[in-house]
């Protein structure tokens, strides 16, 4: 009995001693790397060692963090032993203060609804009260007319003030109520984004006398990245393009990114880095196996989040833009922009945009026009020189002379040398396409049937300057040895045979009308219908 009572009195010895050396340490987030899917959190430790083993824990982590991604530098007069990861589940997660005033207003709403309900209540008691002594006098006391008037006008007013109050209650609370669960399902939201359990760091250090220690502490969390995209700019039709890279940079790790350096980079780390290995083919002949089929399920999943910036530090007020302060890093394999003004990135369902350069393009301005297709000219600048800005896929916000014109999208993989940029359609330039139909003719020769079309592009230019445009038309391509296609009149184009494109390229003068025609048949036997004419 002595014995087992001694063991017991070692083993909480034992574990009071771990639970002692057991150290919390507060951590503060001063950088973030965020990849296009993926993100690295840096943060700061500051604390002091006593003489001896220590374990320091940095808790209130992101539950979407990588173990395996982990890395700790330190500066001081001491040893770290080793480091490891656990997930906290008995303490509630660190509440963000977004959420703790969604909760603190819950909670004082819901004391409101109680005072109010048991207002009701004092006031149904004190209606029971008057009923249950509406008798005036004894048998035997007779009232005056002034007197039982005045009895009545006392229980009417009461009465009616009581039904009055009720009423006024229960409106204060239908109201609050309904503000109750405005508030319960923007706090259920908060709560996807934020984790139930949290992680911890734990970093076992040893000192031979007690110091200061600093630490850096980072890691890569899960739900993070950001998307590329542009706003295009052109003054008018004299200037330079201007392209504005941003970014929206989401996160919903459940940790906040406040008044933190941010660096954002080209590298996507979940798509792995290691060379895949090429086996051998083989060949042999085909032997079909039956096999029982399985049906499978995908979910496909978008990441969500990111919140607001905050403003620049007082120094750099006078910056036009966020990116007048970015700094363009080509490394080996990508390209970081390290941004110098603190940002704020909330763990929510909004991103943020951040600016990172502002460049200028040369561009080439002309119109073009399908009348096929639409008899409006489209203005459209070609640009050049933008394969120096290492540019991602992205959406691209076009403006015109201040005015919004049109959503496009950017694909640096599919652009040639020059990326092309419709600026909207311009009135002033009057485009009509006719068949003519002296020309257009169907006659039977021998078992053959010919066809004939002509066409006529009638341009005129009511501007005031000179404008360049490009013409597009074209003529059917025959899929067919029976059917023949032949170019009678190409009225002046360029003509590619393989699609049947034909291409104009002319300058018009103030008020002034160009028409194209061209002309072409086609051949076939009679006996047949061609589609497609």
């Amino acid at each position: 009995m002595k014995k087992s009572l001694m063991t017991f009195l070692l083993l909480g010895a034992f574990g009071l001693a771990l639970a002692q050396n057991e150290k919390s340490v507060e951590s503060k987030i001063n950088s973030v790397t965020v990849f296009l899917n993926q993100a690295q959190v840096s943060r700061e430790v500051k604390t002091r060692l006593e003489a001896g083993r220590t374990s320091l824990v940095v808790s209130g982590l992101s539950a979407q963090l990588d173990p395996q991604s982990i890395s700790v530098t330190a500066k001081g007069n001491y040893v770290i032993l080793g480091i490891s990861h656990r997930q906290n589940y008995l303490n509630e997660f660190n509440v963000p203060k977004p959420l703790k005033v969604l909760k603190d207003s819950v909670a004082w709403y819901q004391r409101e609804v109680a005072l109010q309900q048991s207002q009701r209540e004092i006031l149904g008691k004190e209606e029971q009260m008057l009923l249950a002594n509406q008798k005036i006098g004894g048998t035997n006391q007779n009232l005056t007319v002034t007197e039982l008037k005045a009895m009545a006008d006392f229980y009417r007013g009461r009465l009616g003030d009581i039904v009055q109050g009720r009423m006024k209650i229960d409106e204060r609370v239908k109201k609050m109520n309904e503000r109750i669960q405005q508030l319960n399902q923007q706090i259920s939201s908060q709560n996807e984004l934020y984790s139930r359990n949290t992680s911890e760091i734990v970093i076992n250090v040893t000192a031979d006398a007690a110091t200061a220690a600093e630490l850096e502490v980072s890691y890569v969390v899960a739900n993070a990245g950001w998307i590329p995209v542009y706003d295009l700019r052109a003054i008018n039709t004299k200037s330079p393009i201007q392209l504005a890279y941003k970014a929206n940079v989401f996160q919903s790790t459940g940790e906040e990114w406040k008044n933190i350096k941010l660096k954002l980079s080209t590298a996507n780390p979940s798509q792995g880095g290691v060379k895949p290995e090429l086996y051998t083919w083989f060949l042999d002949f085909y032997q079909p196996v039956v096999e029982k089929a399985y049906k499978v399920n995908r979910a496909v999943g978008a990441p969500s989040a990111a919140a607001k910036a905050e403003d620049a530090k007082e120094e750099l007020d006078l910056a036009e833009t966020a990116s007048d302060y970015v700094t363009t890093v080509q490394t080996t394999l990508n390209t970081e922009f390290d941004i110098a003004i603190p940002y704020t990135v909330a763990s929510a369902a909004k991103p943020t945009l951040v600016d990172i350069r502002n460049y200028e393009m040369k561009a080439d301005y002309r119109y073009a026009v399908a009348p096929k297709l639409d008899v409006d000219a489209f203005l459209m600048a070609r640009a050049t020189g933008w394969e120096e800005f290492s540019l991602l896929p992205g959406e691209a916000n076009i403006f015109f002379e201040g005015t919004f014109v049109a959503k496009s999208f950017i694909d640096p993989n599919s652009i040639k040398d020059t990326l092309a940029i419709s600026l909207g359609r311009d009135k002033r330039i009057v485009v009509k396409r006719e068949k003519l139909k002296d020309f257009t003719s169907r006659k039977v020769i021998g078992g053959s049937q010919r066809e004939s079309y002509a066409w006529e592009i009638s341009l005129r230019n009511t501007k005031s300057e000179s404008v360049r445009i490009s013409v597009e038309d074209h003529i059917p391509v025959s899929q067919n040895k029976e059917i023949e296609v032949t170019l009678v009149d190409k009225g002046g184009a360029a003509y590619n045979a393989n699609t049947g494109k034909l291409a104009w390229e002319l300058t018009l003068q103030p008020n002034e009308t160009r028409k194209l025609v061209y002309k072409f048949d086609v051949k076939y036997p009679k006996d047949k219908q061609v589609s497609g004419l």
